[in-house]
């Protein structure tokens, strides 16, 4: 749907490009003209991602809960680069629990990655911009249940709230410096990370597949589809959305929810003690 220079000439960031849905994005992005640089913590999984983002691909290991350690980042790319055009904050961290089981540094944990992630990197970014004169386009990375919230996942819940609430403020604040922020609500797209602890009883990945109105999970292409138009000048007077990909599944309620009809809450609560976050 899109020509290879559609992205031509755009230097962009994609945070927790390693994997997932960030590097479905960042290969996306690439395949259409766009100098790509990922970023994560685990420098392996950088490293192996890298061949797919083209010769012109960078990777940078970076800790986005660190504002210091952010700014060296944009600082490299700023340097390597000469400037910047986009940043899609998609570094997230999320896990099933009952919220009356949640410790203090669980709901940090999340949080921090986030909620203060995005903030870090918009931050550091945006002012480079301003300070340079410079339009660019932030692209937040949100769930389904934003605005409903969701059982078993308050701590994402509060988080991606906070970074709807994000996308919004810039979106108007930073609109006169030419700076567009929009969101994406991605809906159910099965990737290993986030399904093996969010999605780990077969029962369940049944039950979202027959309840979905369309009968199917997403692909993660068609993620990056909207990603490159939103990221495009195809999008030029696109600012302040959140555009919901899901099939239509949030129409049946936030989508965790589900879990507290499958078992007692003590059956529950044990088959959530199971899973291990992911630190």
């Amino acid at each position: 749907m899109f020509k290879e220079d559609t992205l031509a000439g755009k230097r962009i960031l994609v945070t927790g490009g390693g994997s997932g849905l960030g590097l479905a994005m960042a290969e996306g992005f690439a395949r259409v003209g766009a100098k790509v640089a990922i970023c994560g913590r685990t420098e392996a999984k950088l490293q192996a991602a890298l061949p797919a983002l083209g010769p012109d691909a960078q990777y940078v290991v970076c800790d986005v809960r660190d504002h210091v350690a952010v700014g060296q980042m944009f600082d490299r790319l700023y340097d390597l680069w000469g400037g910047m055009d986009g940043l899609v904050n998609n570094a997230a961290g999320n896990f099933l629990a009952a919220s009356e089981d949640l410790t203090p540094g669980g709901f940090k944990a999340v949080v921090d990655i986030v909620l203060h992630g995005a903030f870090n990197c918009t931050h550091h970014f945006g002012r480079r911009q301003i300070e340079a004169r410079r339009p660019g386009t932030v692209l937040n990375i949100v769930t389904t249940y934003t605005e409903t919230g969701c059982a078993f996942v308050l701590p994402s819940a509060c988080a991606k709230a906070g970074v709807y609430a994000l996308t919004t403020s810039l979106a108007y604040e930073w609109g006169i410096y030419g700076i567009r922020c929009n969101a994406i609500a991605p809906g159910p797209f099965p990737t290993e990370g986030a399904w093996s602890r969010l999605a780990p009883d077969e029962r369940y990945q049944k039950l979202m597949v027959e309840k979905h109105p369309m009968g199917r999970v997403g692909d993660k292409q068609e993620l990056a589809n909207l990603a490159i138009f939103l990221m495009s000048d195809l999008a030029p007077y696109i600012n302040g959305e959140c555009v919901v990909i899901d099939g239509g599944e949030r129409l049946q309620g936030a989508e965790f929810n589900v879990y507290s009809h499958m078992a007692p809450r003590e059956t529950i609560k044990q088959m959530f003690r199971a899973l291990k976050p992911q630190k």
